[in-house]
Parts: structure tokens; sequence; C-alpha cells
């Protein structure tokens, strides 16, 4: 599978949670503890909001360990909302257009888990996606259609919506096709205003996930950063230090925004078509 982290807050340089922290996404890539997939090598991706109204975003096939252009530019990035994500493939190849985050206008969208037998569903979620967006499917992954499924389906005006329909239209896909157990996903979401999180699974085990209890809790992240506002916040795949109590796991089943520090967590739940 994958590991992704978000933040929110006061801006900061982004090695400051990426490479300097106790667990960090990079030491993550190479050794995730609550992972089926240890190493997630296939990839990785940042995406980052800045004065502009989109975000920037840098991906590479490489590892994130082994990618100096990486460490270079996380330590002179400062944004005070950005994503991170690093791959473990699932099936589809190791190419540039696969890697996370992926981007449209001033979304940004990271996924860990994956649809069971994507390759018999592959057809009918592209053409579920609209005309006006199918010309953006650049990979060949199940969490881009996802993302652009979601787009198709409101994602834009409702977050919760747009995610619930998507979650419903697979779900129905693979009853209809037989297959069972259809979704794994642990979503991350930014329009450059909030952070929004999914955890949710058909069969109601889905991946783990964490975001950080305090402004205290998230300093601990990175303790030296020393810059970190009342409302900074963070999600993470796994927690980025052993400081369990700092860490408020997600529930099964919900959808998590983040706003200006306020967390809100409700039920979620698949909208069938």
């Amino acid at each position: 599978m994958c590991r992704w982290l978000a933040y929110s807050g006061a801006p900061i340089h982004l090695d400051e949670v990426l490479f300097k922290t106790e667990h960090s996404l990079i030491d993550q890539s190479l050794r995730a503890a609550n992972s089926p997939t240890t190493t997630n090598g296939d990839g990785f991706g940042i995406g980052w909001y800045g004065k502009r109204d989109m975000p920037g975003v840098y991906r590479d096939i490489r590892p994130a360990w082994n990618d100096y252009n990486l460490q270079a530019l996380a330590a002179q990035l400062e944004s005070p909302m950005f994503m991170a994500h690093v791959r473990a493939t699932t099936g589809s190849p190791v190419q540039r257009t696969n890697c996370h985050p992926f981007n449209f206008g001033k979304w940004l969208f990271v996924h860990n888990g994956d649809i069971n037998k994507f390759d018999q569903l592959h057809r009918d979620l592209a053409f579920a996606v609209s005309p006006e967006l199918f010309p953006y499917i650049r990979g060949t992954t199940d969490s881009e259609l996802m993302f652009l499924v979601a787009l198709t389906f409101g994602m834009d005006g409702d977050v919760y919506a747009g995610v619930a329909r998507m979650a419903g239209f697979v779900e129905h896909l693979a009853a209809q096709h037989g297959i069972k157990d259809a979704l794994q996903m642990t979503l991350g979401i930014s329009d450059g205003e909030s952070l929004y999180a999914v955890r949710y699974s058909t069969a109601g085990d889905s991946r783990t996930l964490f975001h950080s209890a305090s402004r205290d809790a998230t300093m601990e992240i990175a303790p030296d950063a020393g810059r970190f506002s009342r409302d900074a916040r963070a999600i993470v795949s796994e927690p980025l230090s052993d400081l369990e109590a700092e860490w408020t796991p997600v529930p099964e089943s919900s959808f998590l925004t983040i706003t200006r520090g306020e967390i809100s967590c409700e039920q979620f739940s698949p909208i069938a078509p």
C-alpha cells in the first residue's frame, strides 16, 4: 500500500515533517510500521499551496529516500498547507503520472488502498468521468480515477457528497461484476482552505489513519521547527513519533474536516447511484 500525510497551519518548511521527525514520511517509505507493505519505494510526490490559486506539485518515480531534489526543495519550500505521499504500487506501472498527489485546479488528492480487481472495473470507471475531465486522465491507477469520478459527482461543491457518490458507484459496479470487498481507502483531499480525510473500506477493515490531537501534539511532530501556530494540525497514515497520546485514531467509516485548526469528524457512508 502507501503512506501519506497532510499539514495545515502556519507556514513551515516541508522538510520539518518530511525528513526531520522521528518516524518521518521518508522513514516510512523505508520502514512503514502499520502497513502490510513495509517499503514504499515506487515513487513519491508533494503538493503545496503558496501565494497562487493553484498548488505546486512535484512527483517522481525514484524512492523518496533517494531523491536529492526532494531534499533540496523541502528545505526551501514553506507552506501553510501541504500533502505528501510515498507509493507502493498494487499493480499499476511505476511512472510519474501514477504518483500522488493528483491535482486539478485548486484540488490535491492522495489515496492509500485499492479498488479490488480494478482491471475488471477500469473501463466502466473511466467512462464515468465527465467529458470535461476525461482528457485529464494521465495515468493508469485506480486512485486517479477515484479522484476524477469524485469531481464528476460534485466534489467541487460538496466534498463529502462527491466522495460518497464515488464510493457508492465503485461498490455498485463491483456488485454488478460479482466482486466482493470492492473498496479500501484512506483519502487525503485539499482545496487550499481545508483538509479533508476519509477512512473507509467495504469490508469495514480500513488502513490506519490518525490526526494530531492539538497544536501541542503537532509541535511534537517537529519540535525544532518552532513556528507552529495554535491552529496547526496534521493527518497521517501512521504517527510520526512514538508519543501515542498525541495522535488520535480516525474511526472506521469516517469523514474528517480540518479548517483553521477546527476538527470535525462525521460518519461516512457511500451513496449508491
